[in-house]
């Protein structure tokens, strides 16, 4: 079974509000909580990507982020969604009423923990720190190493380092390949 993460900054304090606007309240899942769906997802040959427990005392929504090698489709994140509810069930590890979210990370991930920038060494992100790093506190440009303490990126063909420590927030850009569209010049047809 899959030890749990060690969260390496709080999620993003600045947008405490969940998808349908309502305040949250944001928190790394216990400890519990992650041991029980990584056992469950490990099972499946499913890695638990990300876990996030929302909400106040009354309702709360539990996040689920999974991953595999070629991502997930639909009909297997809704196999999950209901191996997930169930096991919860049975552990009784939330106390009161929950929502469950299962998805993969998609194409714009978060970037929580050094293993998930491991993952998109090469890739196009985006980071905002909580004190500036070099002048700046928002970070553009792609992912060059990641070890256990910082990471590396080249922003307009100049190495920054950032210790994960200073993370505010994180995510992957998605960027659109260029193409041509019908009957527009590409370079060679200018030569």
């Amino acid at each position: 079974m899959g030890a749990p993460p060690a969260f390496l900054y709080a999620p993003n304090e600045e947008d405490t509000s969940d998808k349908d606007g309502v305040e949250a309240n944001v928190s790394d899942a216990p400890k519990e909580l992650w041991e029980v769906i990584s056992a469950y997802l490990e099972a499946e040959r499913i890695e638990l990507d990300d876990l996030e427990l929302l909400g106040g005392q009354s309702r709360k929504r539990l996040r689920a982020t999974v991953d595999v090698p070629g991502g997930l489709d639909v009909d297997t994140l809704g196999e999950l969604t209901a191996g997930i509810s169930r096991i919860l069930d049975e552990h009784d590890v939330i106390v009161g009423g929950y929502d469950l979210e299962v998805s993969s990370p998609g194409l714009e991930r978060k970037l929580r923990r050094a293993e998930q920038f491991k993952k998109v060494i090469g890739k196009e992100i985006t980071v905002k720190t909580r004190l500036e790093v070099d002048g700046q506190r928002r970070h553009d440009g792609v992912l060059i190493s990641a070890a256990d303490g910082n990471f590396e990126m080249n922003i307009n063909g100049e190495a920054r380092t950032v210790g994960y420590d200073q993370v505010l927030s994180a995510r992957v850009v998605f960027v659109w390949p260029q193409t041509t569209m019908p009957g527009q010049k590409t370079q060679e047809d200018s030569a």
